[in-house]
């Protein structure tokens, strides 16, 4: 089993190839992954599975098509029976690869692919072109079915999964949250809005940022705190703007923009809320579902990934996007939950959580696909 990524850094597409492999390595398979490598490769071969390095994230077409004859050789002297290709650049390489070898290819669309001109369609075609196709939600699969022609028949839902051994409020002791509070500059008694997610435009920060003001207009005080937790990423003028609007909305007292953060599930524990504001629908919403499995409730955008794993009004409330003031009504909602309901909402959202998003449940599909390619029934 050969799985194809640009790179092994960071990320849902990164996290979700590691678990794969490890679980293949586990299920007694024999796991290779090819990617430009990083951080990650340490971990994926302490689970047994073997890494090569080539330049996966190349956009260079004569860099791809080398890709693809490297890809050919590695499939034959192997050898590998499928492939599982996880991104757009790297499926152009990989399909051809396998066409010629003769074995089956599966894709996983991450996310609902822009489409809207000949070119983006173009760039993701070959993602739409497998034996098998995984979508990470239902809004993606409908999205590939309608927007790519991917038959019905071959696509399977598979959400991505959370570690719940590390996404498990009793297993963060007070020392990590102690820490990050102080990192944080918290004060005590304050209520902590949280925004996870890297700094780019379309994750909504300006949005929650014009949300806090309406809270401090309608209570004349800032009785909370808000973390805007993420990497810039090399995006600094962004970030520019967010201090500038910080600042323009007089909010600099009770707003953080502390950068990465390392120990998330420390920082959903200092979390009274958690907020996805994303203004572009997300494939699945990483961050919605980690809060739920840490017990806190959640505020997300009413579209995309999000509908699938929010329960509105049990684990969470979606809000419409863009739209400040409401979630502003959100925030003022869920900042007043007394301690029955705030204990509630969090029995439910980690039982949901356990019921459906899990790492195992992921691996466990995922061989599913894999070995239904492999050994149809008709043949066993």
């Amino acid at each position: 089993m050969l799985q194809v990524l640009p790179a092994l850094v960071t990320g849902g597409v990164e996290r979700g190839t590691v678990d794969t492999a490890k679980a293949l390595a586990k299920a007694g398979w024999v796991s290779y992954v090819v990617s430009e490598g990083g951080p990650m490769v340490r971990e994926l071969e302490r689970a047994g599975a073997k890494h090569f390095t080539l330049p996966m994230a190349s956009k260079n077409p004569l860099v791809m098509r080398r890709n693809a004859e490297r890809l050919e050789a590695l499939i034959r002297e192997l050898p590998v029976d499928l492939v599982h290709v996880r991104s757009r650049a790297p499926a152009w390489s990989a399909r051809a690869a396998a066409r010629r070898c003769g074995v089956p290819l599966v894709t996983t669309f991450h996310n609902a692919y822009k489409a809207h001109n000949w070119f983006r369609r173009l760039w993701a075609g070959p993602m739409a072109q497998a034996d098998h196709m995984v979508a990470i939600s239902q809004f993606v699969a409908d999205y590939a079915h309608q927007t790519f022609g991917v038959p019905r028949s071959i696509i399977t839902v598979i959400a991505r999964g959370t570690d719940l051994a590390w996404f498990d409020p009793a297993r963060v002791y007070p020392d990590r949250i102690a820490r990050l509070a102080q990192q944080w500059r918290l004060v005590d008694g304050l209520p902590v809005i949280l925004l996870p997610g890297r700094l780019t435009r379309w994750k909504g920060h300006a949005v929650l940022l014009r949300a806090l003001a309406e809270l401090s207009r309608r209570h004349g005080k800032q009785d909370f705190i808000a973390v805007l937790s993420g990497d810039s990423q090399g995006r600094e003028s962004y970030r520019a703007e967010l201090e500038q609007l910080i600042a323009q909305l007089g909010l600099d007292r009770c707003v953080r923009l502390p950068g990465d953060c390392k120990d998330m599930p420390a920082a959903y524990m200092l979390a009274d809320v958690v907020v996805s504001a994303s203004t572009e629908p997300e494939g699945f919403g990483r961050v919605a579902v980690e809060a739920q499995a840490m017990g806190k409730p959640v505020i997300a955008t009413d579209h995309g990934g999000a509908r699938e794993t929010v329960i509105p009004g049990e684990t969470g409330w979606l809000v419409p996007p863009r739209d400040a003031r409401a979630l502003a009504d959100a925030l003022e909602v869920a900042l007043g939950l007394d301690a029955d309901r705030r204990l509630a909402i969090a029995e439910r959202a980690r039982r949901h959580v356990a019921a459906h998003f899990t790492v195992d449940a992921m691996c466990a599909a995922y061989i599913r696909v894999y070995t239904d390619l492999l050994f149809p029934a008709d043949a066993r």
